[in-house]
């Protein structure tokens, strides 16, 4: 049996339907009977091999591919770098400088892993002549592209000498150097039409003719640059081989509804990518921009997506509005060409500073009378302690903004604030659980900290008591509730409250249901780029579905 494909629907009585309402789209499901492949399309295209990795190739496809950040995959490119005791061999450098934006190989390189393609895939995989790769008009010739210094020492050959994380990175940038000198892979551009009475149904994708590089490395195709001819955009996935005339059954309706979308949040991966394209740093700084950011926390991890934090837009605004020419994206491209024309000899060192430093001066000095210090700022207020009376005033912390009283520090009652539709400012009402302090017997209460929502003492500061949220599921290991927490670079995961006596964790997220298999009390939700999918955490239970 064929594989599953999707297809929508185009037209009715041979015009172009426009759906816009739910209602239509439930009729077309109840017409739409009989499906009969009616059209088959095929166009050969074409996708050529990509270039050796770039800095922030890598640190995308390591993002992508193996869930490292752009530092740890720097760290551990430095390793392969600096050398790796091969046994017999002593230590060996096996990759080439890993911070580089130009796609230059050497010939004798081009020759070696050209015999490599030859031995190991056969004459069809070998195009006739080396391909050659553009550089952008920025990059620095300096160095060469990321690319194996030993192309016969093959990742499988001296996984026994890498640690787990060296041989993934030097998996990856062995595979894509070998892709790089490969023949392109040859597909037929697939258009299906499909005949269900009144309805007309397409599908587009795509089936593979030759492998050609993807037999040796496999594009994520959300960060690699379109090169290939337009209609790219319209390919869907891969269609099954399917002759005109042949019945078709259907597997499963989606009267499915789609709004507008705001672009996704910035991942490490599309960050970088942004970065690149707008001319910003350079290969040595783009890891250590990402890390900067979420160090000083102007943005918060939510999974792999960025947030950003209130302490990241206050200093954004307060940035661009003392510094505008300065924090122009624009800026740092037109520095670098024209540091590029100092190092060429097109332009005078001296004059090139003095252009910088004259306007950045005045603006600097303007900046210092100017701009708002925000830590000492404070606004007041109508409102009063209810601890000691005193008037309570705005202050702005780490989270941004919240109530504080003006009698600190005798008096150190702070609240969260919160704003009515007509702008005016109140305290946020304590949210109490009905739970009490196991220490001072006073009410729990729900607070907000940099690492999310959690429980504690209504007797603060003389009680000092908190404690994590439960999630309303039990701990399989000793009983007590389980809780959301985060890591200290921000990411999500569920322990047991009861740490350090119970160290029992899970990175996905517990579904209070029990197993309908094996009648574990919970099971747990994965997180997966294809959709999510619901599964038994106990171990040889093998439950899932999608989730």
């Amino acid at each position: 049996m064929p594989p599953p494909f999707t297809a929508r629907a185009v037209t009715r009585d041979g015009e172009k339907l426009k759906v816009e309402t739910g209602d239509e789209a439930r009729k077309i499901v109840q017409e739409a009977k009989s499906f009969v492949l009616s059209g088959v399309t095929k166009k050969e295209r074409r996708r050529h091999a990509p270039s050796p990795f770039i800095t922030s190739r890598l640190q995308q496809d390591a993002s992508q591919k193996l869930g490292y950040s752009a530092k740890r995959t720097m760290a551990i490119a430095q390793q392969l770098y600096e050398g790796v005791d091969l046994g017999q061999e002593g230590p060996v450098g096996l990759i080439t400088y890993m911070r580089t934006d130009s796609t230059r190989v050497s010939e004798s390189a081009i020759g070696e892993v050209r015999e490599i393609i030859r031995q190991k895939y056969g004459a069809a995989f070998l195009p006739a002549t080396p391909n050659t790769f553009k550089n952008k008009k920025a990059a620095q010739d300096a160095h060469e592209a990321i690319r194996p210094t030993l192309i016969d020492h093959a990742p499988d050959q001296i996984k026994g000498f890498l640690t787990p994380d060296q041989f993934k990175i030097y998996d990856l940038i062995w595979k894509r150097f070998v892709a790089s000198q490969m023949a392109p892979a040859v597909f037929d551009q697939t258009t299906f039409e499909v005949a269900a009475g009144r309805y007309g149904l397409r599908a587009t994708g795509s089936q593979i003719k030759f492998q050609g590089f993807l037999a040796a490395y496999q594009l994520n195709r959300e960060i690699e640059r379109k090169e290939e001819e337009e209609g790219d955009d319209d390919e869907e996935g891969i269609l099954p081989d399917l002759k005109e005339g042949e019945s078709l059954k259907l597997v499963e309706p989606r009267p499915s509804q789609h709004f507008t979308e705001p672009p996704p949040r910035y991942n490490e991966a599309s960050l970088i990518k942004e970065l690149e394209e707008k001319g910003i740093g350079r290969p040595s700084t783009y890891a250590s921009i990402v890390s900067t950011i979420l160090d000083k926390e102007y943005v918060l991890k939510d999974g792999a997506k960025f947030l950003p934090s209130d302490l990241g837009v206050i200093v954004n605004d307060l940035l661009v509005a003392s510094f505008p020419d300065i924090f122009d994206v624009r800026f740092t491209a037109q520095m670098e060409e024209e540091l590029d024309e100092v190092e060429e000899g097109r332009r005078n060192y001296a004059d090139a500073l003095k252009d910088f430093y004259g306007p950045f001066e005045k603006t600097l000095k303007q900046a210092k009378i100017h701009m708002k210090d925000v830590k000492r700022q404070e606004i007041k207020t109508d409102l009063i302690c209810e601890k000691c009376g005193s008037p309570m005033v705005i202050k702005w912390g780490r989270r941004g903004e919240f109530l504080a009283c003006t009698n600190y520090p005798e008096c150190k009652n702070t609240r969260d604030i919160v704003r009515s539709e007509t702008g005016e400012i109140g305290a946020a009402k304590k949210e109490v659980t009905g739970e009490f302090c196991a220490n001072c017997g006073g009410q729990m209460i729900i607070k907000s900290g940099r690492f999310g929502k959690f429980l504690a003492c209504s007797n603060y500061p003389t009680c000092k008591t908190t404690r994590s949220m439960s999630i309303g599921i039990d701990c399989p290991r000793c009983g007590s509730p389980l809780a959301e927490r985060r890591t200290k670079k921000g990411r999500v995961f569920f322990g047991c409250s009861s740490y350090p006596k119970c160290d029992f964790a899970s990175w996905d997220r517990p579904l209070k249901e029990p197993c309908p298999q094996c009648q574990s009390p919970f099971l747990v939700v994965k997180t997966k780029k294809a959709g999510n999918e619901v599964r038994c955490p106990k171990e040889g239970c093998g439950y899932s579905r999608p989730g």
